[in-house]
């Protein structure tokens, strides 16, 4: 029997109760894009237990998400508090025994963590480092679907095809939204003054590089374009860490302060999300979110492509506002072309308020949904 063969065999051959382990430590728009995967194994095979291994901050993202049996979570501190969990999650996994180990995530920890994991069987993508620890090398995920083009959510799925996953048509990402978490943001939502009648549109003007954030200017000024203009109130969000960008924004929309969701953990973010009207926020995170709960938006991209990193098959009406450039994508850490990141400097005001207009048009009522 070939690779190919031998690979494509395993997962059916696999006896019922087998336990899987799936490695995908982070970050928010990687482990919402997984869920299009889990959706189609545990649909296919029920019988196959379920575990995902992510870093404790994500927690949310999985929770009672009826495709993950389990979630194991890497907690986050100082030097000692890391090696403490990390003993603490292999002592786990191998007393669950179990069949498959897969590793979608690549980096040293993701590969410690299956090499001592005792799984049966072992797998990752071809292109990771440490490459004989594995049974099974995933080739690329092109090769695999016989596309030039491959989305995060694909490039996710083929591992499971490779594996003997029939193939199928990758559904939407999905995100469950929990009664305390809704609770928790209702009383947020009643301490920042927003009426639980009127509409609004959570705009996230963060992202992990400034060469993926438009101006703080820009997000005043739509700001201020939805509250006097669409009749809409507006709450800006941010991450933990990042309230200097809403600072930023705060101070360029003048006189009037704005209202601030600062740093919220992941569940009350998300139950804020399906609240809303709109989502309009940067190339980050908080988008994949937010198309997962069935939310519609306008996304702003820059370096990354939006071909691999866009909302993946949303429920409701989306605009993505990229300009060309022949430099896209990059890694997005600095500008690799010019003297200034071009890409995100050139989109201007109006082709986002076309945009936010063309959306606002689609949607009558708010899409929130779980």
């Amino acid at each position: 029997m070939d690779r190919s063969a031998r690979a494509a065999s395993l997962l059916p051959s696999l006896p019922s109760g087998s336990r899987i382990l799936i490695i995908r430590l982070r970050s928010i728009g990687d482990i919402i894009l997984l869920t299009p995967a889990l959706r189609l194994l545990k649909e296919w095979r029920p019988d196959l237990p379920v575990t995902v291994l992510i870093e404790d901050r994500f927690r949310a993202l999985l929770e009672n998400n009826p495709d993950a049996d389990e979630i194991l979570l890497l907690e986050a501190g100082g030097r000692l508090a890391k090696l403490g969990s990390r003993l603490h999650i292999l002592r786990r996994i191998r007393q669950e025994k179990f069949q498959l180990c897969l590793n979608l995530h690549g980096g040293p920890t993701s590969a410690t963590l299956t090499a001592w994991s005792g799984a049966r069987w072992k797998a990752g993508f071809a292109h990771f480092r440490r490459r004989r620890l594995y049974d099974f090398l995933v080739p690329d995920a092109r090769t695999i679907l016989n596309q030039t083009k491959i989305h995060t959510a694909e490039h996710q799925a083929s591992a499971f095809f490779h594996l003997g996953l029939p193939r199928a048509g990758i559904p939407a990402a999905r995100m469950i939204v929990t009664a305390a978490q809704r609770a928790e943001w209702a009383e947020k939502r009643a301490r920042l003054g927003l009426s639980a009648e009127k509409p609004y549109v959570l705009i996230h003007p963060t992202a992990l590089y400034a060469t993926k954030q438009w101006a703080p200017e820009n997000f005043a000024a739509l700001g201020n374009y939805l509250e006097t203009e669409a009749g809409l109130c507006t709450l800006y969000s941010c991450g933990p860490g990042e309230a200097g960008v809403l600072a930023a924004v705060e101070k360029a929309a003048g006189k009037k302060p704005i209202r601030c969701l600062d740093g919220a953990p992941l569940g009350c973010f998300a139950a804020a999300l399906t609240g809303a009207r709109l989502f309009v926020g940067n190339d980050s995170g908080p988008a994949h979110m937010a198309a997962a709960l069935g939310l519609a938006g306008v996304v702003i991209f820059s370096s990354s492509s939006s071909i691999i990193w866009g909302p993946w098959r949303p429920r409701a009406p989306w605009r993505i506002v990229q300009n060309p450039f022949d430099c896209n994508p990059c890694p997005g850490d600095r500008c690799y072309r010019f003297a200034q990141p071009e890409c995100i400097q050139s989109v201007s005001f109006e082709q986002v308020r076309s945009a936010v207009e063309a959306v606002l048009a689609e949607t009558a009522t708010p899409a929130g949904s779980s």
